[in-house]
């Protein structure tokens, strides 16, 4: 017996997006505007969310140029590593709230 193929409708990114859309207006008007607080908060968990894989690229490349004397070889492209990193984190956070 073979499985039913899925229905182009799930698959769409415009629908799913719709679909998300009006979850988020559902759960608006369930639980009404968030804090001050709370938006201070998320602002908050953002930052560290994109700041803390920089600083690890900076530490780690920072050991790597102690390490092999090497100047700025490493320590500058970890931190751009860390800040896309960070980035691509902060972007799936946003998109799951």
């Amino acid at each position: 017996m073979s499985a039913a193929a899925p229905n182009p409708e799930e698959r769409d990114p415009l629908v799913a997006s719709a679909r998300q859309k009006g979850e988020r207006r559902r759960r608006w008007r369930r639980e009404g505007e968030p804090s001050t607080a709370r938006r201070l908060a998320e602002i908050g968990v953002l930052g560290w969310v994109i700041v803390t894989p920089m600083l690890i690229g900076v530490f780690i490349g920072r050991w790597l140029d102690r390490t092999f004397a090497s100047g700025i070889f490493w320590t500058a492209p970890l931190l751009i590593i860390g800040l896309v990193i960070g980035g691509w984190s902060a972007w799936k956070w946003i998109n799951a709230q």
